[in-house]
């Protein structure tokens, strides 16, 4: 969470933090520069198990579906507000499960640089 905020949807917040890549023997740390996904899924806004399992599942799929046009960077999507139970009664509902794809879809999209395809247009296809 040290990184900067780089991206925001009513639900979610994407930090990004650049690596920094040492290559010298006497470094403790060696990082691999690429780029880092992790989830962050609170029991504050997600009650139950099942909804955050489902949640950060998205997440992670919705990200490597963006990879390639997202920075070389360590990124950490967070959950920061709650989904209305009572328009998403149930944590698997194929609703629910839109919602957060779409919503995550439009988060990764804003920080996104484009990509270039086989017949030479950018755009990303996602």
């Amino acid at each position: 969470m040290a990184g900067a905020t780089v991206s925001r949807t009513p639900h979610f917040a994407l930090h990004q933090l650049p690596l920094a890549v040492d290559a010298s023997p006497a470094s403790p740390a060696f990082v691999v520069a690429d780029v880092w996904m992790g989830a962050l899924v609170p029991k504050r806004w997600a009650k139950r198990a099942v909804t955050r399992n489902a949640i950060k599942r998205q997440i992670y799929a919705v990200s490597a579906d963006f990879e390639p046009s997202l920075p070389q960077a360590a990124h950490v999507v967070r959950l920061r507000s709650t989904f209305d139970r009572t328009k998403f009664v149930s944590a698997k509902s194929e609703a629910l499960r839109l919602a957060v794809r779409a919503e995550l879809q439009q988060l990764f999209a804003r920080i996104a640089k484009p990509t270039t395809g086989g017949d030479g247009r950018q755009g990303h296809t996602a």
